[in-house]
């Protein structure tokens, strides 16, 4: 599991690198600050329970896609009970362009049914609680506590592995080992935007392909030794040559008369050949 999940953070092939100094991790987070002092999440949400739905239904699937399936969902279900009232075949209308529809139509349909049974239609304010939730991981419930009630937890994704383990902030073999290091190591002034900044930055600069070294702002304070370069970006071929030459290298006449020379002769259409005859 722990090589599945480097290779699909882009991980695959790089070696654990030590880790970052106290010093160095706070200049990292004071850096992430400045560029960017109120981070937040790219899910849409109106309240705590909506804010659940969606990062439900964002497993395996882009904030993007989400977004676009709940606009219209959450101008008429933001409460668990209009969700009950709603069904499951009217949820899934909604959400079948995300992947994996039915069975988080059918995980939604449940924690709301629960919320409602057991919770009084609230979201719980800890972990354990909303763990028990259908289809609640400990990632999804770190996000709700985060975003919903001001938490300093910070939920671990591909991007946060990624950066944690590429930069040196944070190695681990897994999520868990990870977030259990971040929350040792990240100073207690940053740990509330922490999940925010890392989400952001492993997402828009730190790659997993090909990381945009060249225009990090924590460059010169990350481990990873194979940073990239501007020169580095890939240009198409015939575009590079065309502004490299200046037109030099297009071929001259003599060159296209050689060119025409050397191609074979065009086939006779055999039914003109007997018109013409």
């Amino acid at each position: 599991m722990a090589a599945v999940l480097r290779r699909r953070s882009g991980l695959w092939g790089e070696r654990i690198l030590p880790k970052l100094k106290p010093d160095q991790i706070a200049e990292f987070f004071a850096r992430l600050e400045r560029a960017n002092p109120n981070p937040r999440g790219e899910l849409d949400y109106i309240n705590p329970y909506t804010l659940l739905v969606a990062v439900a239904l964002s497993a395996q699937a882009t904030d993007v896609s989400v977004n676009k399936a709940t606009e219209p969902l959450f101008k008429i279900v933001d409460t668990p009970e209009k969700m009950l009232a709603l069904g499951e075949a009217r949820l899934k209308d909604y959400i079948k362009t995300i992947g994996l529809y039915n069975t988080k139509a059918k995980n939604v349909m449940a924690l709301s049914r629960i919320l409602v049974e057991r919770h009084g239609g609230k979201v719980p304010e800890d972990r354990e609680t909303l763990q028990t939730l259908p289809g609640v991981g400990r990632k999804t419930a770190n996000v709700v506590l985060n975003i919903a009630f001001g938490q300093p937890t910070i939920a671990v994704d591909t991007h946060i592995f990624r950066v944690g383990n590429r930069t040196g902030l944070a190695p681990g073999k897994d999520p868990l080992a990870v977030e259990l290091e971040l929350e040792k190591r990240v100073p207690e002034k940053y740990r509330l935007h922490a999940h925010h900044w890392l989400i952001l930055h492993g997402r828009y600069v730190c790659k997993a392909r090909k990381p945009e070294c060249a225009r990090c702002i924590v460059a010169d304070l990350c481990a990873y030794p194979a940073k990239t370069t501007l020169a580095d970006v890939p240009v198409k071929p015939k575009r590079a040559a065309a502004a490299n030459s200046g037109g030099r290298d297009r071929p001259s006449d003599a060159q296209k008369k050689a060119a025409a020379k050397r191609k074979p002769p065009a086939k006779r259409n055999p039914v003109a050949k007997r018109r013409g005859g």
